[in-house]
């Protein structure tokens, strides 16, 4: 019986581990689109992924790299799913200021955003 009441006990302990890990969020549709728009850095964005906009090569979704945040600001809200939307925001990212009189068109067509620090 005391074994018992510590197989339940671990049991909820894990239940509510597992219901409390926080849930990813992937959005391939942003790597997608950015993949589409230019084909010239595909193959570099397919390696880094996420990494494109956030830091640790993906890994890290609090550190947003400053093309990160200029790709969200254009996109207006969390997780867009429209194809369009989502290549109308990269449209409107390019035009924004990337620093050293640069745009990040400019920066783009020169290679990957600097990542996310």
């Amino acid at each position: 019986m005391k074994n018992l009441k510590f197989v339940c006990a671990g049991a909820a302990l894990a239940a509510m581990m597992f219901a409390a890990a926080p849930q990813a969020q992937a959005r391939p549709q942003y790597l997608k689109a950015f993949s589409a728009k230019y084909a010239n850095l595909a193959d570099a964005a397919g390696e880094k992924k996420c990494g494109v906009c956030h830091g640790e090569g993906g890994k890290n979704k609090k550190t947003v790299s400053d093309y990160g945040k200029a790709l969200g600001a254009a996109l207006g809200a969390k997780n867009v799913k429209s194809a369009d939307d989502i290549s109308a925001a990269l449209t409107t990212a390019e035009a924004g200021d990337a620093g050293g009189g640069k745009t990040w068109k400019q920066v783009l067509a020169e290679g990957l955003p600097p990542a996310a620090e």
